[in-house]
């Protein structure tokens, strides 16, 4: 066997085709390429055109992984579900499917401190990026002072409007501050505009009943939780913390 009939058998010009699709080479040219083309340079344009792709994804991860502002990446590898209970009739597979993202469906990941929010919000937003997913990690207390900041100096739609490109929000430390009544009404801004369009994650240790004193405003409150109910789920995290579970471990004393 020829070295070209070699290179003809591992080179296919239908994949090839489809990567040339993939950077937006038309038909015509193809058809073009193909009639004069030898087999070891049909291999090296369909070389070419992979490595191209894969750089464009490589870039293209990179992108959304720096835009998402994760303070420390997690993974799900090795995460204990042990104490993470779950709604009745939904799966642990259908919360890493990440199902509840391109339905907009909302999660709320309730629990004691150190008990593992962050880290699973964050892996679960780790996992959508290798989706090609958009992402945002916001600790809520730094968006509501970036909010404000924004408002007073003419950016916010210009905030808003980045927010408004992602497919997922993450809300770290829900309700771990209370927020004063305009930055309330930003925030409640942001939430009701992902309403039926993008999903959040709230990560939090205040329960439901407490969330009018978050927002200072009842009416904020309920009409935020009412969309949660209706529209996402509620995940509670039990057990120890993480946190003292690790220290005890290594035999470290604990701050009371």
């Amino acid at each position: 066997m020829t070295d070209d009939a070699k290179q003809a058998r591992r080179t296919d010009p239908a994949v090839l085709r489809a990567h040339a699709r993939g950077l937006f080479i038309s038909n015509a040219t193809m058809d073009d390429f193909l009639s004069w083309a030898t087999p070891r340079q049909i291999d090296a344009a369909d070389r070419l055109l992979a490595a191209e792709l894969a750089n464009r994804e490589d870039a293209k991860r990179t992108r959304l992984l720096r835009r998402a502002r994760f303070p420390v990446p997690k993974s799900l590898e090795g995460y204990d579900f042990a104490n993470v209970k779950l709604p009745d009739g939904y799966t642990r597979e259908e919360l890493l499917s990440l199902d509840f993202v391109p339905k907009a469906q909302d999660l709320v990941f309730h629990g004691r401190t150190g008990r593992g929010k962050t880290h699973l919000a964050t892996a679960l937003g780790m996992k959508a990026i290798e989706r090609d997913m958009s992402v945002r990690f916001l600790p809520t207390a730094e968006l509501v002072l970036q909010l404000g900041k924004a408002k007073r100096d003419g950016s916010l739609d210009a905030m808003l409007r980045d927010i408004d490109k992602a497919d997922l929000l993450i809300l770290d430390e829900f309700g771990y501050v209370p927020f004063d009544v305009d930055g309330a009404r930003l925030l409640y801004r942001i939430i009701t505009n992902s309403y039926e369009r993008r999903s959040i994650i709230f990560t939090t240790n205040i329960e439901f009943g407490k969330w009018g004193t978050i927002f200072a405003d009842d009416k904020l409150a309920a009409a935020i939780i009412d969309r949660i109910v209706h529209h996402g789920r509620l995940i509670e995290f039990t057990g120890q913390s993480h946190r003292i579970s690790q220290a005890l471990m290594f035999g470290k004393p604990q701050n009371q």
